[in-house]
């Protein structure tokens, strides 16, 4: 029983990943709060169930991000760009507007109705975890997790494009006077992670159902892992995101009364000792 909740555990850690590092690149170079990124995540499941229906799994999980990308640029160019400089509650109105516009679209179009998608026949089977049979597309979900994770630490240190998304983070006018065009780069990132919270959805379709909730069910854990992991730290949102979701996990089980407030007291506890979170100083 234990090694089944900590697989589960291992899964959702792996989603949360896969969701929250889009959510933390947005932040490190645009400094917007994305409410919306919730939505863009549901927006990407339905997406790409429909491109499943028509065609197959593996070509869903390909144009649905790249579906994703494009729509992130869109709204880099025409939303977060201008909000950069705006105060707080500004940012906080229009994201949030822009998650009810995009819930509006996904009950117009495909209604209320839950739906599910079928993982893929490839995956469809069972392995074998110390004893314990396994969902195959399950363990599926945490070698893609791992794989966003590594390729993304891979890419912000080791390319030149990583080191100018480093760079602006810390200094957006400093970069620019150094002859990067931080626009475009921002462009490409706020894509890059859009295209990756489509991308969760599309990975969450098969053992998540879809329905017009399914944006809050996973926002709030978001920003939970953001906060605690350090505004903008990849790496802080990586370690967070697997604690976060052992926490859910094993609390699912061994605290059912007190799971939903699990979350809350891991980021107040986290706060409270270090507020700038896992990946900043102590202050």
């Amino acid at each position: 029983m234990l090694t089944i909740n900590l697989f589960n555990g291992l899964v959702y850690g792996a989603l949360l990943i896969i969701m929250c590092s889009g959510l933390a690149l947005i932040y490190g170079l645009r400094r917007v709060v994305n409410f919306a990124h919730g939505s863009l995540y549901m927006l990407g499941a339905y997406i790409g169930y429909s491109i499943a229906g028509y065609s197959n799994f593996w070509v869903a999980l390909v144009a649905a991000p790249a579906i994703m990308a494009v729509l992130g640029v869109l709204l880099d160019r025409y939303g977060f760009r201008l909000l950069q400089d705006r105060d707080p509650l500004s940012v906080v109105l229009v994201t949030f507007g822009l998650l009810l516009v995009i819930e509006d679209v996904v009950l117009t179009v495909w209604g209320k109705s839950n739906f599910s998608m079928s993982a893929p026949a490839a995956l469809n089977t069972t392995l074998d975890l110390l004893g314990t049979p396994v969902p195959a597309y399950r363990v599926a979900v945490i070698v893609v997790g791992a794989l966003v994770a590594v390729g993304l630490t891979l890419w912000l240190r080791n390319s030149k494009i990583g080191l100018f998304v480093r760079a602006a983070s810390t200094d957006p006018t400093t970069t620019a006077m150094q002859g990067v065009n931080t626009d475009v780069l921002s462009a490409g990132v706020v894509g890059l992670g859009t295209a990756l919270a489509g991308l969760a959805g599309v990975v969450a379709a098969p053992f998540l159902s879809l329905s017009p909730s399914m944006s809050s069910d996973v926002i709030i854990d978001s920003f939970v892992v953001v906060v605690i992991g350090g505004l903008g730290s990849l790496a802080g949102a990586f370690v967070a995101a697997m604690v976060l979701g052992m926490i859910q996990a094993l609390g699912a089980v061994y605290l059912p009364d007190a799971a939903a407030l699990l979350p809350f007291g891991l980021m107040v506890a986290v706060l409270i000792w270090k507020p700038a979170g896992f990946a900043g100083s102590r202050t």
